[in-house]
């Protein structure tokens, strides 16, 4: 099976690209399931504004859309991420953008893992499980966190 990255906009260097496909394949293996088809796209604010629009009938900007193929303990998924949303949340949150970006890129992980965000219950859960991954980011390439 298989983790892809495509790019519309923006993109992860190589040596980013191949330590988030580990660091996904742990993260998943952690939770007892295996690694499926997962397919990241990169694009603007335009382009999944309009997937929004169109998939989910949701007219609003987001920084990613999750569309969740999980067969049993097979994560399967595709994921479009706006690189734009990342760029303005990063400023918004005060962090730098590589840890927003990998903040979104788990994100959408957690949601195929099972784990929701429309409550404040949910939301507090979801946060609480990017922070444990990116802790994990963190142990494996032995990274400072910038929180």
């Amino acid at each position: 099976m298989a983790i892809r990255f495509t790019y519309h906009s923006g993109n992860l260097s190589t040596d980013i690209e191949e330590k988030a496909k580990k660091w996904i394949a742990e993260v998943i293996k952690r939770h007892g399931k295996s690694v499926g088809s997962i397919s990241y796209l990169f694009s603007t604010d335009d382009f999944v504004l309009e997937a929004n629009q169109h998939y989910l009938n949701h007219d609003t900007f987001t920084d990613i859309i999750t569309f969740d193929y999980v067969a049993g303990n097979l994560i399967s998924g595709d994921l479009l991420i706006s690189v734009d949303r990342v760029g303005e949340n990063a400023k918004k949150f005060n962090v730098p953008y590589q840890q927003e970006l990998l903040r979104v890129v788990i994100h959408g992980i957690h949601h195929l893992l099972g784990q929701g965000d429309k409550t404040d219950t949910e939301a507090l859960e979801m946060r609480k499980k990017e922070e444990e991954s990116l802790r994990l980011w963190n142990e494996m390439f032995h990274e400072e966190q910038h929180t």
